[in-house]
């Protein structure tokens, strides 16, 4: 199955594509100090519902980038259902690539998605380009538990060194000159919540499309990826969104 058509089936009744509560989305735009006026550019964004909720509870606005046009199509649904559709903008193209107005943004978020700059090096450098001087950038990123044993990592076909610790994704966020000021970690309920809500989600639309072309392989997929969670990711996968920062010049 396709990546993006897997993600349109498993993922259709998320509104937030990370294992991350909405009461904790609400809690870290209290951290980042979010207030009318503000501005948040939001690469790849999903589904808005970061930007849309923002936008609805403190008063910013924002752009959001993505690639994928069906889910600025659910951005854009989601933003004028909470009437917030005028103070925000919704760009379909590659988020790694954007061509941001230079320190034009409050607030620069990640949420998830650090491949749109290679790594979390490259992301951090896309986001400070864009960054108001005292503004801050918001990394959603996993990471590994410190017991993590080497076959935890072939289920999810990565490399060992993709995703580190804790400590260990400090140190990467530290290297490039960002300064970690805050983080929001997820819980097992947000982890669970995330992947749960795809196995049904799954199986739902196989049953109402017993027609659908790769529903075997689909079927197969997912059960793959149950035992995988339940057997590694469960116990030793996490992620969380981390407040940066760039470094003062002293």
């Amino acid at each position: 199955m396709a990546s993006l058509e897997f993600h349109q089936i498993a993922e259709r009744h998320h509104r937030l594509m990370n294992p991350f509560s909405e009461a904790k989305l609400l809690r870290l735009g209290e951290i980042a100090r979010l207030a009318p006026g503000m501005r948040q550019l939001d690469l790849a964004c999903g589904k808005g519902e970061m930007l849309c909720r923002y936008a609805q509870r403190f008063g910013i606005s924002g752009i959001g980038v993505d690639y994928f046009q069906a889910f600025l199509d659910s951005a854009a649904a989601r933003a004028s259902e909470l009437d917030v559709a005028d103070r925000l903008q919704w760009v379909q193209g590659d988020a790694g690539v954007y061509p941001a107005e230079r320190g034009a943004f409050d607030v620069v978020s990640c949420i998830g998605a650090s491949w749109i700059g290679s790594d979390i090096h490259g992301t951090i450098k896309l986001m400070m380009a864009a960054l108001k001087p005292g503004g801050l950038m918001l990394l959603g990123e996993p990471f590994w538990a410190d017991d993590t044993p080497d076959e935890a990592y072939a289920p999810w076909n990565m490399n060992k060194g993709e995703y580190v610790t804790l400590v260990e994704t400090l140190d990467r966020i530290e290297s490039v000159g960002a300064t970690l000021v805050e983080m929001l970690l997820s819980d097992q309920d947000d982890w669970d919540r995330y992947e749960a809500m795809q196995w049904f989600a799954v199986d739902e639309y196989l049953r109402a499309n017993p027609t659908y072309a790769d529903a075997q392989g689909a079927y197969a997929w997912k059960a793959e990826q149950k035992h995988a969670y339940l057997r590694y990711a469960r116990r030793y996968f996490r992620w969380g969104v981390f407040v940066l920062r760039p470094k003062p010049t002293l």
